[in-house]
C-alpha cells in the first residue's frame, strides 16, 4: 500500500471521527454520568463493534446491510429502539450498589451496549462499504487492505474516544456528590432519547 495513499486514509479517518455524533455523545454522557470505568467499558465495546463491522465487509456483509432498504432500515430502528431502551431503563432503574460484583456487571453491561450499538448502526457500516474501498490497491490482496485499514480505523476512533472518556469523566465526582445521582440520571435520560433521535435523523 503506497504511504500518501495511507495518509491519506488516516486524516479521512481523523476527520470522520472527530465530527461529532451518536458514539462522541453517548460515550461522553456514560463517562460523565457513570464515571471513567464505565467509559473505557464502553469504549472498548465500540472497539468491538467496529471491528466486527470491518470484519464483515471482508466478507460482503456491510455491503448487503447498505444495498438492502429492508436490512438498512431493520438495523436503523433497531438501534433507535435500542437507545430508547437504555433511556427508559436509566429513567427508572436505581442505582446499582457499590460492591465489586456490582461494579463488574455494571462495567460488562456498558461494554454489551458499545457493541450492540454499533453493530446496529448502518452508518458505521457506511464507512467500511463507501469510504474504505476507496483506499484499497486492486492490484493487491483487497482482504489484507481491508482488515488492515479496518484496524487502523478503529485504532484511531478508540484512541479518540479514550479522550473523549478522559475528558468526561473529570466532572464525574461533581456530579456524583450529594443527590445530584437522581437528577442527573433523569437528566441522562433525556440525552440518551435525543441521542435516539439524532441517530434516526443521521442516518435517514
Amino acid at each position: 500500500m503506497m504511504t500518501a495513499f495511507y495518509v491519506s486514509f488516516l486524516i479521512t479517518a481523523l476527520l470522520i471521527e472527530l465530527t461529532p455524533g451518536p458514539n462522541m455523545a453517548w460515550l461522553a454522557l456514560t463517562s460523565a454520568s457513570k464515571g471513567r470505568k464505565s467509559g473505557f467499558a464502553a469504549v472498548a465495546g465500540i472497539a468491538l463493534g467496529l471491528a466486527l463491522l470491518g470484519g464483515a465487509s471482508v466478507f460482503g456483509l456491510s455491503q448487503l446491510a447498505i444495498n438492502s432498504p429492508i436490512i438498512f432500515s431493520f438495523l436503523r430502528y433497531a438501534g433507535v429502539a435500542y437507545l430508547l431502551w437504555l433511556a427508559w431503563s436509566t429513567w427508572t432503574g436505581d442505582d446499582k450498589g457499590r460492591d465489586s460484583f456490582a461494579d463488574h456487571c455494571g462495567l460488562v453491561d456498558w461494554f454489551r451496549h458499545g457493541v450492540l450499538l454499533n453493530l446496529l448502526n448502518p452508518k458505521a457500516a457506511i464507512f467500511f462499504v463507501a469510504v474504505l474501498p476507496a483506499y484499497i490497491d486492486p492490484q493487491d490482496s483487497v482482504a489484507s487492505q481491508t482488515v488492515f485499514l479496518s484496524l487502523t480505523y478503529v485504532g484511531i476512533a478508540t484512541a479518540i474516544h479514550l479522550i473523549i472518556v478522559l475528558l468526561a469523566g473529570s466532572a464525574h465526582n461533581w456530579l456524583a456528590r450529594g443527590n445530584r445521582q437522581f437528577f442527573i440520571r433523569r437528566i441522562f435520560a433525556v440525552m440518551i432519547a435525543l441521542i435516539a433521535i439524532w441517530f434516526l435523523r443521521s442516518t435517514a
